[in-house]
């Protein structure tokens, strides 16, 4: 008989497309007291699995970063049901990237500014982002682990 987890566990289709659709994740990094410090942020996730993310240069989250890399990342969804729980669970070392073209990158996958197809708003997204990413860094993260979990594979049974 299959365990439960094994049951619940998203394939890596479900899990691509989980995170393609999802658009906030929450990044743990440790804070300055050793307590976690998680933060909601945009995301977009690398062909390769890489988690991208922007951030002020100055915020809390880089210098947790700079002092300790390991982070956990979480995205979950159906809190009102168990039955429709789903979720990824993400741990890994970010990397703090402080180059311009990265950042830039960065932003405008997380933006969905790449997606863009009208030019106004292509020139409107390449504005903001051209004001906001000096001021930015991008952080990566190559997933070490995953756990994934998807309640509605179990029919409604608990």
């Amino acid at each position: 008989m299959p365990s439960r987890r094994d049951q619940i566990r998203m394939t890596d289709a479900e899990l691509r497309d989980y995170l393609r659709t999802s658009k906030t994740m929450i990044i743990v990094s440790i804070g300055p007291g050793g307590f976690p410090h998680p933060m909601p942020m945009w995301y977009a996730v690398d062909g390769d699995g890489t988690v991208r993310m922007t951030t002020f240069r100055k915020s809390q989250k880089v210098r947790n970063i700079e002092r300790d890399p390991r982070v956990s990342l979480l995205v979950e969804s159906g809190g009102g049901d168990y039955g429709q729980l789903r979720g990824v669970a993400i741990t890994g070392k970010a990397q703090i990237v402080d180059d311009l073209a990265e950042v830039t990158k960065t932003l405008r996958r997380v933006s969905g500014a790449e997606e863009l197809t009208d030019p106004a708003a292509q020139k409107g997204a390449d504005a903001f982002i051209g004001k906001t990413a000096a001021k930015r860094v991008a952080i990566l993260i190559r997933p070490e682990k995953i756990v994934s979990w998807d309640h509605r594979k179990l029919g409604g049974g608990y």
